[in-house]
C-alpha cells in the first residue's frame, strides 16, 4: 500500500465520519473535529496494517486513538465525547467481512454438497470470528 493511497483513504475516512455525523444530526461546530479524528483513526489503522499488524490490531489502535482524541475533543468543544467518538469509528466497522459473513450463512442454509460444504463452513466461521473481534476493537477503544 502506497503512502498515496493510505493519505486517499484517510481522506475518505474522514468523510465516511462525516457523513454519519451529519445523519445523527451533531451539533455544525463539531464536524471538522469529527472528520479529523475520522481520518487520524482511518490512517493509524492503514499505517498498522502497512507495517504488519492484523486488521484486528489496526482497528483497535484506531479506536483507541479516536477515543483518547474525543476525550480532549469534548473538553475543547464542551460537548459530550460520544458526539466525536462514535461518528469517527463507525467507518471501522468491516463491511465485507459481515457481508461474507452473511453470504456464507445463506450459501449453507441452502447447501446439500457436502464436499463444499466444510470449506465454506469453514470461510464462514472465520469470517464471523474477524467481525467479532473487529467489533470488540471498536467497543474497547
Amino acid at each position: 500500500m502506497d503512502w498515496i493511497d493510505i493519505l486517499e483513504k484517510s481522506i475518505w475516512f474522514g468523510f465516511g465520519a462525516l457523513g454519519f455525523a451529519v445523519l445523527f444530526n451533531v451539533p455544525t461546530r463539531t464536524l471538522l473535529i469529527i472528520w479529523i479524528l475520522g481520518a487520524v483513526g482511518g490512517t493509524l489503522k492503514l499505517i498498522a496494517m502497512r507495517y504488519g499488524l492484523t486488521i484486528i490490531t489496526g482497528t483497535l489502535l484506531g479506536a483507541t486513538s479516536v477515543g483518547l482524541l474525543s476525550i480532549v475533543a469534548a473538553l475543547n468543544r464542551n460537548a459530550p465525547p460520544l458526539i466525536f467518538s462514535i461518528p469517527a469509528v463507525i467507518p471501522m466497522i468491516p463491511g465485507v467481512f459481515i457481508y461474507k459473513f452473511i453470504l456464507g450463512v445463506i450459501t449453507l442454509s441452502g447447501s446439500a454438497d457436502a464436499e463444499n460444504y466444510a470449506s465454506t463452513l469453514n470461510h464462514t466461521v472465520s469470517f464471523a470470528t474477524q467481525v467479532i473481534f473487529i467489533l470488540v476493537s471498536i467497543a474497547i477503544g
